[in-house]
């Protein structure tokens, strides 16, 4: 499978061999599994304390030896634990059961409790594999919701561009490689968050645009990083939520010479 090499005057230069990963079936239901591993393993365990709501002095007493004052049963009440607060106006009182004012609820939520999907190492990478794959179909990328015209994918692009350090010298060359409509559609979907998440840090709900892989070293990451939905990431530390978002593979994607050369390395 060959493909085009892009200039940064958005000029074809040349073509290049793909390396086999971008010849991976496509797996979406394994690309899913492997996103939500990624996304629950970032998740904070959250529990009560166990003791919440039994620190009390109430008791039941279920026999009937004991004086009324000092029993459970056979006293004209409900058989519940009471406190044991004698000569206080709580004495008598129901409480540390979940059916009481302030006791325990019923069924709190656990710290031990399993909240992390697990996946097998080997569909892990063949997760990886399929989702690089799914960006190089334009049926899948346009389903995704991307706005793409008159391009051929994958796009790769020479290694020149991982020098620019200026935002406005990305921005001209994306318009040249007509990637710059899709950011243009993300800035449209950027609304503000109805709720109390607004105040919680996340005031924005933002769409994902581009995802711009690159080699070990590049400025891209510093040069892009104020262009709506535009994601950088070097090919080493590439991930299945990066390239499918929300668990929908088919992202738009910019390859540089170096992340496909790191692709053909890597066996």
């Amino acid at each position: 499978m060959k493909a085009n090499v892009y200039s940064v005057e958005g000029k074809k230069i040349k073509e290049i061999e793909l390396p086999e990963v971008f010849e991976t079936e496509y797996d979406p239901g394994l690309i899913k599994r492997a996103v939500l591993s990624i996304e629950s393993n970032a998740l904070q365990p959250k529990g009560g304390d166990i003791w919440a709501g039994r620190k009390t002095t109430a008791i039941y007493v279920g026999i009937r030896e004991p004086s009324t004052a000092n029993r459970s049963i056979n006293t004209g009440r409900a058989r519940r634990p009471r406190t044991k607060n004698n000569r206080h106006l709580l004495s008598g009182k129901v409480a540390g059961i979940s059916g009481a004012v302030k006791g325990p609820k019923a069924f709190p939520p656990m710290a031990d409790k399993k909240i992390k999907e697990k996946i097998n190492k080997k569909e892990k990478k063949q997760a990886l594999n399929s989702a690089i794959a799914a960006t190089t179909k334009i049926e899948i990328v346009k389903k995704r919701g991307h706005k793409i015209e008159n391009l051929e994918f994958p796009i790769i692009i020479e290694n020149e561009f991982e020098k620019k350090t200026k935002t406005k010298e990305v921005s001209e060359i994306l318009k040249k490689l007509n990637l710059w409509q899709d950011i243009e559609r993300a800035k449209k979907r950027k609304i503000t968050r109805a709720g109390k998440g607004k105040r919680r840090g996340r005031k924005y709900k933002r769409a994902k645009s581009i995802l711009i892989v690159t080699g070990e070293k590049s400025n891209i990451a510093k040069s892009s990083r104020n262009l709506e939905g535009v994601d950088v990431s070097n090919a080493r530390n590439l991930n299945a939520k990066l390239l499918a978002p929300g668990a929908q593979p088919g992202r738009l994607t910019l390859w540089t010479e170096n992340a496909i050369k790191y692709l053909s390395d890597k066996k």
